[in-house]
């Protein structure tokens, strides 16, 4: 079983895992609509995506 050589401190532990944090979800503004909506993603009011209708407009 492997067993560490030295101990690893508070300090160097929280460096390795300052990476491991969720960032928050990024929206943008519909250029059309201008609701807030996610990048890559329908836009839920309109049912557009990439400039193409892909569901029924929602009200």
């Amino acid at each position: 079983m492997a067993v560490p050589k030295s101990k690893i401190t508070r300090s160097k532990r929280g460096m390795r895992r300052s990476h491991d944090k969720l960032s928050p979800a990024a929206y943008i503004e519909d250029k059309k609509s201008g609701n807030l909506r996610r990048n890559h993603h329908i836009d839920l009011k309109s049912g557009e995506y990439n400039g193409r209708q892909v569901t029924e407009p929602r009200d």
